[in-house]
């Protein structure tokens, strides 16, 4: 074989090995916190999910719970309806939510404590990203927390 003839099999080469490694792309999580990350990059071809703002059932008593019951609560639903549509939770790449101050105030640690229980655990290492935001009032009386999230996976 001849001196170009080898070098343009030997770039050939490298050019199927690009083409292969660049294929297998991931979702990438940047800048973990204690509760989320503050990015992730989701590549091309990946499939995503989005469930509108959800938030806590009424308690047998007709009451809705505190902010961490809620968090639970509404965190649960959202398992429940990825697992039955094939997904999970550590395919949840965004969480954004929305909270109202109950009669003690705004109670992010409540929050926190509920969504810990769903991410960063043993179970689902992953966190998303996430933003929380203090409003006026939800449309549903008594909800303290309104919560919607995006999931992406790669097929």
């Amino acid at each position: 074989m001849s001196h170009t003839k080898a070098s343009i099999f030997i770039l050939l080469l490298s050019c199927i090995n690009f083409s292969t490694s660049s294929s297998a792309q991931e979702i990438v999580r940047n800048n973990e916190g204690t509760y989320f990350y503050t990015s992730i990059t989701i590549p091309p071809g990946a499939e995503t999910m989005y469930l509108s703002g959800s938030g806590a059932q009424s308690l047998a008593d007709g009451s809705w719970g505190d902010m961490r019951q809620q968090t639970i609560d509404t965190f649960s639903r959202f398992k429940e309806t990825l697992e039955g549509q094939g997904w999970s939770m550590s395919d949840i790449v965004q969480v954004r939510a929305f909270a109202v101050a109950g009669d003690e105030g705004l109670d992010f640690a409540g929050f926190n404590a509920g969504y810990s229980e769903f991410f960063g655990t043993a179970d689902n290492p992953n966190k998303p990203v996430r933003s929380f935001v203090e409003i006026k009032d939800l449309v549903v009386e008594g909800w303290l927390v309104e919560i919607e999230i995006r999931a992406a996976r790669m097929p």
